[in-house]
C-alpha cells in the first residue's frame, strides 16, 4: 500500500510529467475533491474519478506546463491525511503562472478518498 506522503508526491510529479490520463488512476472512484478558492463553479467540487478524468483532461487542453517549486509534505497525527505545500510555476496556455498551494489528501489503502486544494492565482 502507497503512504499518503507519496500519494502526493506522484500527484504533483503528475501534473509536471503532464501524465493526464494517469493522475485520475490515484484517486477512489467515489472521492472528493473541493478547490475553495476557484471561481468556477464547475471545479470547485469535482465528486468521482470520471469528474477528475475530465478535469485532468481539461488540463491538458489548456497547456498546463508547471513545474513544483518548495514541495514541502507534512505528515499529521492521522495517519490517513498528509498536507503538501508548494509553488506551481509556469504557463497556462500563454500565460505565465505562478501558483502557491496547499493540497490536504486524506489517502485510504493507497488511493485519494478526498482532497481540499487550496491554490491561488
Amino acid at each position: 500500500m502507497t503512504a499518503p506522503a507519496e500519494v502526493f508526491r506522484q500527484l504533483v510529479d503528475g501534473v509536471v510529467g503532464k501524465k493526464w490520463d494517469q493522475l485520475p488512476l490515484l484517486y477512489a472512484e467515489d472521492a472528493v475533491v473541493v478547490h475553495p478558492f476557484s471561481t468556477d463553479p464547475s471545479t470547485a467540487r469535482l465528486e468521482g474519478r470520471s469528474q477528475l478524468r475530465a478535469h485532468f483532461a481539461r488540463a491538458a487542453e489548456m497547456g498546463v506546463d508547471f513545474r513544483a517549486e518548495d514541495v514541502v509534505v507534512h505528515e499529521t497525527t492521522d495517519p490517513e491525511v498528509v498536507i503538501g505545500e508548494f509553488t506551481y510555476r509556469g504557463t497556462l496556455g500563454e500565460q505565465d503562472v505562478t501558483m502557491p498551494a496547499i493540497f490536504v489528501l486524506r489517502v485510504r489503502d493507497g488511493l485519494i478518498v478526498s482532497s481540499r486544494d487550496y491554490a491561488a492565482r
